[in-house]
Formats: C-alpha cells, structure tokens, sequence
C-alpha cells in the first residue's frame, strides 16, 4: 500500500501519549501509531453503521422473506 505525507494538528497531551507508546517500542514510529488508531477508528465506525442499519430491519419480515419458498423445496433438501 502507498503512503502519502500528511500534516496533521494534535493536541499536546496526546501527541505525549503517542511519543510515550513509541518510547516503550509498542509502535515503531509515531506514523505508525497514528496510522493503526485510524484504521481501528473508521473499522469501528464501520461496523456501528453496520449494526445501525440492521436495525432498522423489520425482523418479522426478514424472517419471512428468508424463508419465502422454502416449504416447497424442503422435500427436495438432503435430511442432515
């Protein structure tokens, strides 16, 4: 993956905790650091939007829909 150069303004107690995790080598590079809290960031957002949007599903018609059709190929199915 390519990376590109980034100015960024961080709040100063901040920017210690992420000189701290690099001093005790839990990140090589402040970059680094900042690079994997984003990507954990956006992933988390990604995923609350994900259960958002789920719940605005009508179960009841999910279910119905999920199992339209069934009842007539149930013979057909192997027995498991």
């Amino acid at each position: 993956m390519s990376t590109v150069k980034v100015a960024i303004s961080l709040d100063q107690k901040l920017l210690s905790e992420v000189d701290h995790l690099v001093a005790r080598k839990v990140y090589p590079t402040r970059s680094r650091a900042i690079q994997e809290a984003l990507a954990d960031k956006l992933a988390r957002l990604s995923r609350r939007r994900l259960a958002q949007e789920c719940g605005k599903l009508d179960r009841r018609f999910e279910q119905t829909l999920a199992e339209e059709g069934l009842g007539a190929d149930r013979k057909a199915w192997p027995e498991y």
